[in-house]
């Protein structure tokens, strides 16, 4: 059974979406999005840099999958972590895959393929900080659910071209996941990880609204839009590295708390440093 908790965030949230829908305009997708700065063919492959810089997807995807199944090197203990990293990794590899099919011949029907991958990584890891830091019950039963959600909000911008819920499902997880990274108390150590995988895939974005001035800053040799791919390849480099340190937190404590007593230790060490001065100070003067 749903608690009344529960209940009450889920049908604020479904209410906030429908207000949403139905103040806003529709969305659709500007053609102008398709048209990327660095559009070189080189050995017969159109897009040539845009394409092959999705390979290291792959190979993070890989890597990571493996290592979780391979003699559970990632130390798995729930089985709902098991399944949703399974999950982020396959989207991840996935997206090499969708990725180089859409900048082959970027247009709108080729960019399902692209974000499909991309929204299955996204909801896998709101259901594994569900699971970390929230409940394993409720993130374990979430992962199938937020996945439909993603992956129905790309066939409702296929089908009316409008990419309103597609905005919600990308952008709620990079405000939401950094948010839940300080404030709630994590079940492993090395929390920190997430907030770097969060800069990383915060720069690739930047990075991809900057295509064409990247383009000509760099004198025509690589685009923002290549160099998104290369940071966002860092996102499941560092979850991966993450996966690979962490242990359990014996003393669960958010970031946050963990900050305030750092800075609480600073300033009471600058107190005592300056009270040591001042005695200092004080007994030079008296000799004198």
């Amino acid at each position: 059974m749903m608690s009344k908790r529960s209940a009450y965030i889920w049908g604020i949230s479904i209410l906030c979406f429908v207000v949403l829908m139905i103040v806003t305009p529709a969305l659709p997708q500007s053609q102008e999005y398709h048209d990327f700065a660095d559009q070189r063919t080189f050995l017969g492959i159109p897009n040539m840099l845009n394409v092959v810089s999705n390979f290291p997807f792959l190979i993070v995807g890989l890597i990571g999958l493996v290592l979780c199944h391979h003699g559970n090197y990632f130390r798995l203990s729930l089985q709902g972590e098991l399944w949703g990293w399974t999950c982020f990794f396959v989207g991840v590899a996935a997206v090499a895959f969708g990725s180089s099919y859409y900048h082959l011949k970027p247009n709108d029907a080729t960019l399902v393929w692209d974000r499909l991958p991309m929204t299955v990584a996204f909801t896998s890891i709101v259901a594994i900080f569900i699971i970390e830091r929230v409940d394993e019950k409720r993130g374990t039963i979430s992962i199938i659910p937020l996945m439909m959600v993603g992956i129905i909000s790309i066939l409702y911008w296929w089908c009316f071209d409008d990419l309103r819920p597609y905005a919600v499902v990308q952008f709620v997880p990079l405000l939401a996941i950094p948010a839940m990274a300080i404030l709630m108390p994590p079940m492993y150590t090395h929390s920190t990880y997430w907030l770097w995988a969060a800069g990383f895939y915060l720069l690739a974005k930047v990075e991809e609204a900057e295509d064409k001035p990247i383009y000509g800053w760099t004198h025509h040799i690589v685009s923002g839009h290549t160099l998104k791919h290369l940071c966002a390849a860092m996102v499941p480099v560092f979850l991966a590295l993450m996966l690979a340190k962490r242990e359990i937190e014996p003393q669960r404590q958010s970031l946050l708390t963990i900050w305030k007593v750092s800075w609480r230790r600073v300033k009471e060490s600058r107190s005592n440093g300056e009270r040591q001065e001042y005695n200092y100070a004080e007994v030079r003067t008296t000799e004198a």
